[in-house]
């Protein structure tokens, strides 16, 4: 079905929603991937040609590899601890060293050991043409030594790659060099001038350690010279003497504590021995466990005496009475006896008394002598305070002298035995294999920088391929249908025939095998053709537009000139002719009748004639003897001013109107639409207009711009055809219209191209 014809007004907004909206689908990205193949192809192809070059002459480069571990486990000698401290191996100490392996002291002593400036790879002077080309940008003078120790130390650490392997401890030491042994050399030649330079700096800074511990120890020891000379003076000026690891005044103090509580238990004993003493004196008679306490002979024997007599008293006294003589004498014996005794216990009370009275003086002296010792003690104490501090700052540079004398005496041992962290796990090796250029890398680089060129060169040259190559782009640009695409048949050249009578028979007669076809009748010399199938499509449009509106009078018109807008008219008014209608072909390009050229060159009166009425019409037209085509042509004339007022005149709106009513079909062969107004003004008469595009050729954005300018063409536009299409490059634009779609077809049925 047909598609309707859009207002002019709505074909720039549309086009570009369907634009921008295509332009982001992957189906857009094949299109332009089929349309653009042959120039990315070999766009490619010189980019692969290009990698093949480049591994063919780049000269090859070997790396070899040595590995290094920073060991975490401590080495030290004698379990002796490092003056300079232990530092703890962390990822960050990792990266210093990987850092510390790139430093130029490093690379500066790799390259005086090896004497790599007089080595051509590291100075540039081996090669003949970057020499060259080197001099013309720099003086001719010789390098001074320490230009050439740049230059190789520039060149020195583009060839070389330090890494840390992931998170570990390890280290890889890499060397590039166009000789494989030398690359080894120089990598092992790293890590050994690594080491040694951690060494020679463990070594520097453990001699300056050195150097400073012994002022240091000088310092302190005449700091705890003096410190303990202070604290025996100190002991001198305060009387402070040690005994046994105590003071003597303390343990005086604790000796008269000790004799004071003797004597004050030795003094409560003697005052318990008197107490018990008077107790027993006011006793006339002690008994005789008191006596036997007493532990005195005398007391006793006096007691056995008085309790002798006292029983023989009591029988005298009870056998004889009680003032019997024996009696009386035994009483006044008894009294006698008691009063020795009595005498005998006040001696005892006496010398009681006198202990007592010795042991509370003993005990007093002890107390006076225990306040004098008190006393003294408390004033030591408080030497003692500033005692021990001198003390303790004795002691704080006694140690600190001994500290620093024994990190003096590791410090010597270690300058004869340095050692370091870091050492070879794995010696590099000279390399079997070039590491650059890796053939496949660059091959992977080529092909993929080929297809990132290609593709952007793709679409460059689709943003700005400007121009017609798809119905798609006609219906969408320019709002209509696109009714069928025109091969480009023939060549440069290609002939145009007179249509005069007889001219064309005998021409034919003379030249049947003519194998340079005529583009004015290729219709009717190839009608099989692709050629001649598209233009019966436009013949089927037309038949079918006609059901909904009249299509009797149908004009072609283009953009510009030279778009085929003429061939396209007279082969298409020679197709319906030679199917048996009656049409007639107008040529109402009055500025440039180049279809009048082609076929009446010698065309005495034609269009301008008949409508001026200076001729009538069946004198003005010219039948095709084999198709039975009549063509009213434009005779020779000078140039013509306002064509457009001749083209909308009454006389040529009645010819049109006599045209409908003697020919099936008139065909005008119109004037372009952007050099000229006179297609728009012919819009009263024509029933549909035909636009021609050439394919690869026609500015969109000119052939929408006319279209919009001229909103009464464009609703009466049957559709657009596309022009001179390279049928071999069609099936990258659109698969439907290649040549693998109407090749089997045209091989089966014996249609020629």
């Amino acid at each position: 079905m047909l598609q309707v014809n859009k207002p002019a007004s709505e074909i720039n907004s549309e086009f570009v929603e369907m634009q921008s909206s295509q332009s982001q689908s992957p189906a857009s990205y094949l299109a332009i991937i089929r349309r653009q193949f042959p120039t990315m192809i070999a766009i490619l192809a010189a980019c692969l040609i290009v990698a093949l070059l480049y591994l063919f002459t780049a000269a090859p480069q070997y790396t070899s590899t040595a590995s290094m571990v920073i060991d975490t486990r401590k080495v030290q000698l004698f379990q002796q601890q490092s003056v300079l401290g232990d530092v703890a191996i962390d990822s960050s100490t990792v990266e210093t060293q990987v850092e510390i392996l790139k430093s130029e002291n490093i690379s500066l002593t790799v390259i005086r050991d090896l004497h790599l400036i007089d080595d051509p790879e590291f100075t540039g002077t081996g090669a003949a043409l970057l020499g060259a080309i080197a001099g013309l940008f720099s003086s001719s003078s010789p390098l001074s030594e320490f230009e050439l120790t740049r230059k190789a130390l520039e060149q020195f650490a583009s060839n070389r790659v330090i890494k840390r392997l992931g998170t570990t401890y390890v280290m890889e030491i890499g060397f590039t060099s166009r000789d494989p042994a030398k690359a080894a050399k120089i990598a092992n030649a790293i890590a050994d001038a690594y080491i040694v330079d951690q060494l020679e700096a463990k070594y520097q800074a453990t001699r300056r350690a050195s150097v400073w511990l012994q002022d240091r120890i000088k310092e302190l020891r005449t700091q705890a010279s003096t410190a303990q000379r202070a604290v025996v003076d100190f002991k001198s000026a305060n009387n402070i003497v040690n005994t046994g690891g105590r003071l003597m005044n303390e343990q005086q103090l604790a000796e008269v504590n000790s004799q004071l509580v003797l004597a004050h238990a030795a003094t409560a004993e003697a005052k318990a021995r008197l107490d018990r003493m008077n107790s027993i004196l006011r006793q006339e008679i002690p008994d005789a466990s008191v006596a036997d306490a007493l532990k005195n002979e005398t007391i006793v024997k006096l007691r056995a005496q008085y309790v002798d007599m006292a029983s023989k008293e009591s029988i005298w006294s009870t056998k004889y009475g009680h003032d019997h003589l024996a009696a009386v004498n035994l009483r006044r014996q008894m009294d006698e006896i008691r009063k020795n005794i009595t005498d005998e216990l006040k001696r005892i009370q006496e010398s009681y008394k006198s202990d007592y009275d010795i042991a509370l003086t003993r005990e007093e002296s002890i107390k006076t002598s225990l306040n004098a010792a008190v006393s003294e003690a408390q004033l030591t104490n408080q030497a003692q305070i500033q005692l021990r501090e001198l003390e303790s700052t004795a002691q704080s540079y006694q140690a600190m002298y001994d500290n620093f004398l024994q990190r003096y005496m590791e410090s010597v041992q270690q300058q004869s035995f340095p050692i370091t962290e870091a050492r070879i796990i794995s010696a590099a090796t000279m390399p079997l294999k070039k590491s650059y250029p890796k053939s496949l890398v660059v091959l992977a680089a080529g092909l993929l920088g080929g297809l990132l060129l290609s593709f952007g060169v793709a679409m460059a040259r689709e943003l700005t391929d400007n121009v017609f190559r798809t119905t798609e782009q006609v219906e969408e640009i320019l709002g209509t249908n696109c009714l069928a695409i025109l091969p480009a048949v023939g060549g440069p050249a290609a002939r145009s025939r007179s249509l005069l009578p007889g001219s064309l028979a005998d021409r034919f007669a003379n030249n049947p095998g003519n194998s340079n076809p005529d583009l004015l009748r290729y219709v009717v010399e190839n009608p099989l053709s692709r050629y001649s199938e598209a233009i019966r499509t436009l013949k089927v449009a037309m038949d079918l537009n006609s059901v909904v509106r009249e299509n009797r009078v149908l004009a072609v018109t283009s953009t510009l000139p030279n778009e085929g807008k003429s061939t396209l008219s007279v082969n298409l008014a020679q197709l319906m002719a030679h199917g048996g209608a009656r049409v007639i072909l107008v040529d109402t390009d009055l500025r440039n009748p180049s279809l009048s050229r082609a076929l009446v060159p010698d065309a005495q009166v034609g269009l301008v004639d008949v409508i001026a009425l200076r001729a009538g019409l069946e004198d003005t037209l010219v039948v095709d003897p084999e198709t039975k085509l009549s063509v009213l042509p434009i005779a020779a004339t000078s140039k013509l001013l306002h064509t457009n007022e001749i083209l909308a005149s009454k006389a040529m709106h009645n010819l049109v109107a006599l045209l409908r009513s003697k020919f099936d079909y008139v065909v005008l062969d119109m004037p372009p639409m952007a050099p000229v107004v006179d297609v728009r003004v012919t819009s009263s008469f024509v029933d549909s207009f035909l636009f021609v595009v050439e394919w690869g050729k026609t500015k969109t954005d000119v052939a929408r711009h006319n279209l919009r300018g001229a909103p009464e063409i464009h609703s009466k536009l049957l559709g657009a055809v596309l022009n001179k299409a390279e049928t071999r490059l069609l099936s990258r634009y659109e698969a439907y219209h290649g040549r693998h779609y109407y090749q089997k077809y045209y091989a089966k049925y014996g249609y020629v191209e």
